[in-house]
């Protein structure tokens, strides 16, 4: 398959789920606000939002996919029959663990809720009170979205990888109909009524998923829990990749529960819409690739590909930053209009704007490596290595909470998004100089070659947003159709001065262009250069 276009069709989901994502947190600002309703019901959405990516988009499908792969071998072979009954013998296992799980976290939904949030700087016990109460109705996501990984895991092996993408936007469909339908003037009212749609949708996304898995002939029965080697091998994987994949997520919680105990209230949703801003490019480039190259990296090296496999993790790269960098640059310079145009009005003041814009400068100086973890991290568990990612995952969370206590107080709802910059750009540098120590990762000409040109790109695509910001702020202060203009006239400013600009210094050609038309494998470097 080619990685371009795999990339493109998940991508190109992500990014319908991802705008709805952002409608959503536009009618979340004007319904709720910058406060303690709007930072309660975060702080609760931030556990499920976190084993969503741990599951969904991390640690399971890590350790599973490539064990379902290797049984399959050909997707259309007699393999097939043997993936299933594996993953049948994991669900087995999977199911029961979950449901306990999530009884657990129910009767324990308070101390986890002071966890995440330090009893919110000492509001009063019925506020806190009702904190918990959002944690434990939305709670239940947690069982659906990991049942979700697993039917996910078993279509993305099959390169059905649409209909795994497609999942995200039934979470943000849910909840812009629950803000639309079921607001209130009580902000309050209007958090609770959100935290049910979660849990509605993951209900949602586990039977899209179950039915897509019957309709392209994959039908898992329930068994007898039994932890055969295959499975203690699958839960060996699994326990530690959580932790290496999840460190960007685990340093997010550990940021939002020093802003919650620390900050004024409004500081958790000033870093949650800068985050969610930030998660924009990371969830179309880095989890698409993701998504994309560990079976493919994975049925490479099963098959003794090992060029190939080198091949296609440079590309990934490639792609990564021929994206990334622009949109890091444009998010630094433009997040004042940015946030204005997406949340500046209702119960969403000017200052909320500026704060939040703040926030999403410093998480933008780490877009870079938040993706390439995503891009990097393939190349350990394609190989079944999963502790090196977690090592290194926990070294990262050292450092950001470390850099958290240091940074908070001076930098206030700034100082959790550079900590966590800081700490992902550590976490990168640790895994590119392994693969590339252990010769599993080298960088080809091309890619030598065209790095540079994109970083050049993307500084001269933001000088001259620089310029022009600053006219289109006065638009993104009026109604929804003006403010749409302004926010399309600026984002597609910077995109084709980018485009211009890659190919007049030579980083992106005409032959590149044609990958995506073509079903054919794409170019080596030594037909490139």
């Amino acid at each position: 398959m080619n990685l371009t276009k795999a990339l493109g069709t998940v991508g190109g989901l992500t990014l319908v789920s991802r705008v709805l994502g952002l409608v959503r947190d536009s009618l979340f600002a004007r319904y709720v606000g910058a406060g303690f309703a709007s930072d309660a019901f975060l702080v609760a959405f931030r556990l499920p939002n976190m084993f969503r990516a741990l599951f969904a988009e991390g640690a399971f499908a890590s350790a599973f996919i490539p064990m379902f792969n290797k049984k399959v071998g050909d997707p259309e072979g007699q393999g097939l029959d043997d993936g299933l009954a594996f993953a049948e013998a994991a669900l087995a296992v999977l199911l029961p663990a979950l449901v306990l799980m999530t009884l657990v976290l129910e009767i324990f939904a308070w101390p986890v809720t002071f966890a995440l949030s330090g009893k919110f700087n000492g509001v009063d016990p019925n506020a806190f009170a009702f904190a918990v109460t959002l944690s434990r109705i939305q709670i239940p996501y947690l069982l659906f979205i990991s049942l979700v990984s697993l039917f996910g895991g078993i279509l993305n092996s099959l390169h059905k990888f649409w209909v795994n993408a497609a999942a995200p936007i039934l979470l943000n469909l849910t909840l812009i109909v629950a803000l639309l339908g079921f607001h209130n003037a009580d902000p309050m009212i209007t958090a609770r009524n959100q935290a049910i749609a979660v849990s509605v949708s993951g209900l949602l996304q586990l039977i899209w998923l179950a039915w897509a898995c019957r309709v392209n002939g994959v039908s898992l029965k329930l068994r007898r829990p039994k932890l055969s080697p295959e499975v203690k091998r699958l839960l060996t994987l699994t326990l530690p990749a959580a932790l290496g994949a999840g460190a960007v997520q685990i340093n997010l919680v550990i940021s939002t529960a020093l802003a919650a105990s620390l900050l004024a209230h409004g500081s958790v949703t000033y870093i949650y819409l800068a985050d969610r801003l930030n998660q924009l490019p990371l969830g179309l480039i880095g989890i698409g690739l993701g998504t994309v190259l560990l079976p493919m990296i994975s049925r490479q090296l099963g098959g003794g590909e090992e060029a190939a496999a080198m091949e296609t993790q440079n590309r990934g790269l490639e792609l990564a930053l021929l994206l990334t960098l622009p949109a890091t640059a444009a998010l630094v310079i433009c997040g004042e209009p940015i946030a204005a145009g997406l949340f500046g009005y209702g119960k969403f003041g000017a200052a909320d704007v500026h704060y939040t814009a703040q926030a999403l400068a410093f998480f933008s100086l780490g877009l870079p490596s938040y993706v390439l973890v995503k891009v990097l991290t393939p190349g350990f568990y394609a190989r079944h290595d999963t502790r090196t990612p977690v090592r290194f995952g926990v070294i990262s969370m050292l450092v950001n909470l470390v850099l958290n206590l240091a940074l908070i107080v001076p930098l206030q709802h700034m100082g959790p998004p550079l900590a966590t910059a800081i700490a992902s750009t550590v976490n990168t540098a640790l895994l590119y100089t392994t693969l590339k120590r252990r010769g599993h990762f080298v960088a080809d000409a091309r890619l030598r070659s065209r790095a540079p040109r994109f970083a050049l790109a993307a500084l001269a695509m933001g000088a001259v947003l620089w310029t022009v910001q600053d006219r289109l702020l006065p638009y993104l202060h009026g109604g929804w159709g003006m403010r749409f203009a302004a926010l399309t006239l600026l984002v597609s400013a910077g995109g084709i001065v980018y485009a211009a600009l890659t190919v007049l210094f030579g980083a992106f050609t005409r032959a590149d262009i044609a990958i995506f038309f073509t079903r054919k494998p794409a170019p080596t470097s030594s037909e490139t250069e």
